[in-house]
C-alpha cells in the first residue's frame, strides 16, 4: 500500500492524487477588520464567500483555516454530488413536512446542476460526471420496500426521469455486484474528485478577491471579533461553516457531533475488469444497510469505497487516521463482499475522518442580523451539493434577499445541542450497535429486522 504523509496531506487519495501537490499553508498578514469572517476553508466556507462575492464584489471577505483548505470532510469524503440531503425523505412521509420536503428536494436536485454549472463556468476540473446513482437491493426481501420508495415518490410528482426501478437485469448491467436483486435509480447524483473541487473553489475565490488565511485556527467567537493564535480580527458579519469541527471552538461545543467514515481506493482497474463491473456512466453506488456504504468509479479507472465508522469518547478529532487501523480492513472486506471480481486487487490507499451531525439529523442554515453571526452545516455524511446549497442561502440571508431559498425548512432549523458526556458517546454508540446489529440480522435471516431496526429509526428519525 503506497501512500504520501505531510503536515498538511489528510491521507486521502484525493490529495495523493492531485496534479499538483498542495504547497505548505500560507501564513499571511491578518486583517484588522473585514466585512465578513468565514470559519472555515472547506466547501460550505467556500461556496459562502463565493456566492457573496458573486452578489456584492465590493464586500471584504476572509476565510479563516485551521490547517489548510480542503484538509477536512470537504477534501476526504466520498464524492458524492447527490440531489438529496439527510432529513428530506423524512419530511416527505409527514403530511405536515411534505411541501416544505419538497421544495428542498427540487432545491437539492437542481443543486446537483448548479454546482456543474459552477465548474464549467469557472473552469473547475473536478472530474464532474452526472451518472446517477444506484442504490442495490442485495436481499430479495428489500425489493418491495425499494419499489414502493419508487412509487411513493411518484406520487409525490416526481417521474420516471427522477427515480426509478431497475429490475435485477438492467441494475446488474450497470452494476454487477453480488446479490443483486434490482435497483433505485436516480439521475440526481454526479461523481467528483473533491479534493479537486474544493481547491478548484479556493482558487475562484481568491481570484475573486477573498483573502484565505491557511493556519489560522480560530480559538473563540466574540462579538463581531473572532481571536486566533496571531491576533484578534474584528468583523461585522461571522459565519461559522465548521462541520465536524465545530467543537474545537468552545461557545460552540455540543453543536454538532463528529461521526467518522473510512475509505479505501484501489489501484486503476484495467478495461476489462471494468467491462465485467459496469459503471460505465461514473454511477455511485450504494445498498440498502443503515452502517452506511458507499462507491463510486474514479475518473482514472479505480474503485474509491466507504462506510461509516462511529463515535470516540468526548468528541474527540482525530487529525490523520492511521491507515493500519482496524476499521480499514471492515471497509475493504465489504467492497470485496459487494465486488468479489476485485480478488487480487491491490488497495492502494485507506483514509478516514470526520463529518458533523446535529442533534435533530439534518442541515440548517441560520443568520441573526442584530448580532451579525451565521452558521451553515450539520450534513451528516451528505454534504457534497448540501453545501453548495446552504452556501447559496446563507449569501442571500446576509445580503437580505429575500429569495425562495431564504423560504426553504432549512433556515433558522437549529438543533438543540447534544447531551453531555457520557449520555452522547452511549447514543452514539447505541445508534452504532442498533445499525449493525440489524444489518447482521437481516444478512443472517433474510428478513427484515424488526425489533433491531425499530431501535435505529427511534434513535435517528
Amino acid at each position: 500500500m503506497t501512500q504520501t504523509k505531510s503536515t498538511e496531506d489528510n491521507g486521502s487519495f484525493w490529495s495523493d492524487s492531485l496534479d499538483d501537490q498542495q504547497a505548505p499553508p500560507t501564513v499571511s498578514t491578518l486583517p484588522a477588520q473585514v466585512d465578513i469572517a468565514i470559519i472555515g476553508g472547506g466547501f460550505t466556507g467556500l461556496w459562502t464567500a463565493y456566492y457573496l462575492k458573486r452578489a456584492n464584489p465590493e464586500l471584504d471577505i476572509a476565510v479563516f483555516e485551521a490547517v489548510a483548505v480542503g484538509f477536512g470532510a470537504s477534501g476526504r469524503n466520498g464524492g458524492w454530488c447527490m440531489g438529496l440531503a439527510f432529513g428530506i425523505e423524512a419530511m416527505l412521509a409527514s403530511e405536515r413536512l411534505r411541501k416544505p420536503g419538497l421544495e428542498l428536494l427540487h432545491a437539492m436536485h437542481d443543486t446537483v446542476d448548479e454546482v456543474g454549472r459552477v465548474c464549467q463556468a469557472e473552469n473547475i476540473d473536478c472530474h464532474y460526471a452526472k451518472g446517477g446513482t444506484l442504490t442495490v437491493a442485495t436481499r430479495p426481501f428489500q425489493v418491495e420496500a425499494m419499489r414502493q420508495h419508487v412509487s411513493d415518490f411518484h406520487a409525490l410528482g416526481l417521474t420516471e426521469d427522477d427515480y426509478r426501478w431497475l429490475d435485477a437485469v438492467e441494475a446488474s448491467q450497470r452494476l454487477n455486484c453480488a446479490h443483486n436483486h434490482g435497483a433505485v435509480y436516480t439521475t440526481h447524483c454526479a461523481a467528483i474528485h473533491p479534493a479537486r473541487l474544493v481547491r478548484g473553489l479556493a482558487d475562484t475565490v481568491t481570484r475573486l478577491g477573498v483573502a484565505i488565511h491557511e493556519a489560522t485556527p480560530v480559538l473563540e467567537i466574540g462579538d463581531r471579533c473572532i481571536d486566533t493564535p496571531r491576533g484578534r480580527v474584528k468583523a461585522q458579519r461571522i459565519l461559522r461553516a465548521t462541520e465536524g469541527y465545530t467543537d474545537s471552538i468552545p461557545s460552540q461545543k455540543r453543536q454538532l457531533m463528529p461521526l467518522y467514515s473510512m475509505m479505501v481506493a484501489t489501484e486503476p482497474l484495467p478495461s476489462a475488469l471494468w467491462d465485467e463491473i459496469g459503471l460505465k456512466a461514473r454511477e455511485t453506488f450504494g445498498d440498502g444497510r443503515r452502517v452506511v456504504i458507499y462507491g463510486q468509479r474514479t475518473e482514472d479507472g479505480r474503485l474509491a469505497f466507504g462506510g461509516r465508522a462511529g463515535y470516540y469518547f468526548g468528541s474527540r478529532r482525530i487529525p490523520v487516521i492511521d491507515p493500519n487501523d482496524p476499521s480499514f480492513n471492515r471497509v475493504e472486506a465489504s467492497l470485496r463482499e459487494l465486488l468479489p471480481q476485485l480478488d487480487g486487487v491491490r488497495v492502494t490507499h485507506r483514509w478516514g475522518g470526520l463529518m458533523g451531525v446535529p442533534r435533530h439529523w439534518r442541515p440548517s442554515v441560520s443568520f441573526d442580523p442584530e448580532t451579525g453571526f451565521g452558521s451553515a452545516g450539520g450534513y451528516t455524511g451528505e454534504g457534497v451539493a448540501a453545501s453548495n446549497l446552504a452556501g447559496r442561502i446563507l449569501a442571500d440571508l446576509v445580503t437580505r434577499q429575500s429569495t425562495p431559498l431564504t423560504r426553504l425548512a432549512w433556515v433558522n432549523d437549529t438543533a438543540p445541542r447534544w447531551e453531555p458526556e457520557p449520555l452522547r458517546w452511549l447514543g452514539a454508540k447505541s445508534i452504532e450497535f442498533f445499525g449493525e446489529r440489524a444489518d447482521h440480522e437481516e444478512l443472517v435471516k433474510g428478513r427484515p429486522s424488526r425489533f433491531w431496526g425499530s431501535l435505529f429509526n427511534r434513535f435517528v428519525g
